[in-house]
């Protein structure tokens, strides 16, 4: 049998003996040092810019001279992300992780609200509960920096390669990454993935019939009907809600000035500005509800997306913010409404109507 080392090289995620190889380039990268010092030393790294990045590459072959192994990794993850949740959400809780079989292994299609959050906490779920956390689908286009590239794939992140051009290229891609989810599944490894490309950035979460029949090309490359295929793959649909999104405000100027000049030109290193900000952008509350299992009989994509989308937006959980946005009241505590209309009055008054639609719509998709 061919490993997949051979067979999936170019989108795979590290594995435990490339780990030391990784985050060698890690530290000896100037530009991943640098970002580190800029973020972390602000103040500082202009006067004393050398020292201070020789510090932080002493600081962190101290700090990770002992992780020789993808678990460990993930432990230092967890490290980290338990800080990010202690400084930025108010409470973070789940549901529906008791119906998942550690065991199994799980294709979990999300919302999509966050690039990098999104899957963090379903992992921070998984993790604190037990089960083997996830192997995430990330595009390309995030992976411009190698440094980008090493960390994504030190956290168990395989590539979708969505700068592929051309038809015969692109098949080929899909072709690989269908393959690879498959061949995840068959060794009980649990997958991450969005219901479309790029976030929901109004705020309507709806899964691209595109991204299901990328998973079924390797069932009919093995000349398997679509339903039967479907249900081979555990497939759970995962509803991600954040009381408040740090990238509330950017994704409305986005929308605003398609809206008003019919494009938007997106910056070079947005998406990795998006990332940082999201990370350590205020979040309130954060709730994770695991659907169950989609069992249907399928005939094709579009059925099964409209599956997928009622169990998303029926378990999505709302939060004041969503409920104020729709212009329902909120019962009890009038904190509440005190805080959303606190967190309105930072947007500009031109992108107010777009960031309260955002928030408005789960409302909607739960009363369809």
């Amino acid at each position: 049998m061919v490993s997949d080392t051979d067979l999936f090289k170019d989108i795979r995620p590290y594995r435990d003996d490339e780990v030391a190889g990784a985050i060698q380039r890690l530290i000896r990268d100037d530009e991943f040092i640098g970002a580190i010092a800029k973020y972390r030393f602000s103040t500082l790294s202009g006067i004393g810019g050398s020292f201070i990045k020789a510090l932080i590459r002493l600081y962190l072959s101290w700090r990770w001279r002992k992780l020789d192994s993808i678990r460990q990794i993930q432990l230092e993850v967890a490290s980290y992300m338990e800080k990010m949740i202690a400084r930025t959400t108010s409470e973070v809780s789940y549901s529906g992780l008791e119906q998942l079989n550690p065991d199994e292994g799980y294709l979990f299609i999300s919302n999509h609200r966050d690039i990098a959050l999104d899957p963090a906490f379903v992992n921070w779920g998984l993790h604190t509960n037990g089960l083997d956390t996830v192997r995430i689908a990330i595009g390309d286009n995030l992976l411009r920096k190698p440094c980008a590239a090493e960390l994504m794939k030190l956290n168990k992140s395989f590539i979708v390669k969505r700068s592929a051009k051309g038809p015969r290229e692109m098949m080929k891609a899909f072709s690989e990454l269908s393959a690879y989810l498959r061949h995840s599944l068959d060794d009980n490894h649990s997958i991450w993935i969005a219901q479309k490309e790029g976030r929901a950035k109004d705020g309507n979460d709806k899964t691209d019939p595109a991204i299901l029949k990328m998973f079924y090309m390797e069932g009919k490359r093995q000349k398997i009907p679509f339903g039967d295929y479907i249900k081979s793959l555990n497939l759970v649909p995962v509803s991600i809600s954040y009381e408040y999104d740090p990238g509330d405000l950017a994704k409305a100027r986005e929308l605003y000035a398609k809206a008003t000049h019919g494009a938007y030109e997106k910056g070079e290193f947005e998406d990795v500005q998006s990332i940082v900000q999201g990370i350590i952008g205020q979040k309130g509350r954060v709730h994770v509800s695991f659907g169950q299992p989609v069992r249907g009989d399928f005939e094709n994509a579009d059925q099964l997306a409209a599956a997928i989308d009622q169990q998303i937006h029926a378990n999505y959980h709302l939060f004041p913010s969503n409920l104020l946005a729709a212009g329902q009241r909120v019962e009890g505590d009038a904190s509440e409404a005190l805080a959303f209309e606190q967190h309105m009055a930072r947007i500009p008054a031109e992108l107010k109507e777009l960031v309260l639609s955002m928030y408005a719509r789960p409302v909607l998709n739960k009363g369809q």
